[in-house]
């Protein structure tokens, strides 16, 4: 898990680092502010769905993983039983 988590958010800083560097470009770019600015903010906003989506995204997966080890929790504590079973019945 901690190695799904580091490229996580190895892939969230490389969004983030793409996205700065972009921002920086359109600052530097030799054109007209308002239209740099116009250019800022349709990106800005793409950005922020895409930061959203990639948000939402990581939830759905934790909660599918949390839902995988409530069920693999519930398994084992099933064999559990069944083998204290088992072994009660061996030695009565």
């Amino acid at each position: 898990m901690a190695r799904k988590n580091r490229g996580t958010l190895g892939a969230a800083m490389l969004v983030v680092g793409g996205f700065i560097g972009a921002g920086t470009a359109l600052l530097l770019a030799p054109q007209s502010g308002k239209k740099t600015r116009r250019q800022i903010t349709r990106r800005s906003r793409k950005a922020r769905t895409r930061a959203s989506d990639l948000f939402e995204s990581g939830g759905e997966a934790a909660e599918a993983w949390r839902n995988h080890l409530l069920k693999s929790l519930d398994q084992g504590q099933k064999n559990l039983e069944r083998q204290k079973k088992k072994l009660t019945q061996l030695w009565s």
